[in-house]
């Protein structure tokens, strides 16, 4: 491995991770907004400069921000704007976050430096599925009194969690219903044994279920729909925010809801943190870095 510099600045445990395994693999690591993680190996920095300071990759949070300016920095009592951040860095810097909105990026070029969505890697998402459907089942097991053998359960959407999701709960002697929007989809799920239903015909289909797992990042369960879930199904959001529940009017309902957002990082930080790290290198190694 060729050792090489990175700055990890802000974000969660996940980030936290990641600067230990970098700092194991032997690169030199600094890090900033983290106190409250203290990742191992790493060299606590004591400002924006001194962390970016001669990085050769400047690893930014998942999601990059917490609001419209403010880096996301759950570990830190800081406020760092980014424009702080990118100030702090010379032109030319590599910079990984995730999430990246539009104003971010265009900041990014005016200032100079390369700022690339690890977030929008399909190695990354793929696996990062599969730490979601894996955490998905912790949170549905933790939330329920009996065992999931035996259960039925409804998934929202066959993308790739929904798939991840669908083959891990299957093998796990689940009843496995899932939603579809086109007719492709609802061939595969078919076609690897599981009952099928259009996502765009979910009226009177949503009864008979013991866990409903949505990962439509879209209203897909409004308050008409809610009324035909059975008052005892657990419904499980796993969509980005706003999510894809009416979450107030299932509380008028009576209805228990959780919207388990951020999974990997919650369940499975560390693995989460692997994810990240082999994507990073694999941008690197893109833009002419090597790693060996």
């Amino acid at each position: 491995m060729n050792p090489l510099t990175f700055a990890v600045i802000g974000g969660d445990m996940r980030q936290a991770k990641l600067a230990s395994l970098l700092a194991a693999d032997g690169h030199a690591v600094s890090v900033f907004a983290l106190e409250q993680a203290q990742p191992e190996r790493a060299m606590i920095a004591d400002s924006l400069n001194a962390a970016g300071k001669g990085a050769d990759c400047v690893v930014l949070p998942l999601p990059l921000l917490r609001d419209g300016t403010a880096l996301h920095t759950p570990l830190s009592d800081m406020v760092l704007t980014l424009d702080a951040v990118f100030t702090a860095l010379k032109p030319h810097q590599i910079l990984c976050g995730g999430r990246i909105p539009e104003i971010a990026q265009k900041q990014a070029v005016e200032r100079g430096l390369l700022l690339v969505d690890y977030f929008n890697r399909e190695e990354l998402v793929i696996a990062n599925a599969v730490a979601t459907a894996e955490g998905a089942i912790q949170v549905a097991m933790q939330s329920t009194s009996t065992i999931l053998l035996g259960t039925r359960v409804l998934i929202l959407g066959f993308g790739r969690i929904g798939k991840v999701l669908a083959h891990r709960l299957r093998a796990l002697g689940v009843s496995v219903t899932v939603s579809g929007w086109s007719l492709e989809d609802l061939a595969w799920i078919q076609a690897y044994g599981y009952k099928g239903i259009r996502s765009d015909r979910l009226d009177g289909a949503l009864g008979g279920y013991d866990i409903l797992f949505n990962t439509i990042p879209h209203l897909m369960l409004n308050a008409e729909r809610l009324r035909t879930i059975d008052r005892d199904t657990l419904c499980i959001d796993l969509s980005s925010q706003p999510g894809g529940i009416d979450f107030a009017a299932a509380a008028d309902l009576g209805l228990k809801t959780i919207h388990a957002l951020g999974l990997p990082g919650e369940a499975a930080p560390l693995t989460a943190a692997a994810i990240i790290r082999d994507t990073i290198y694999n941008i690197l190694s893109e833009q002419g870095i090597p790693l060996c």
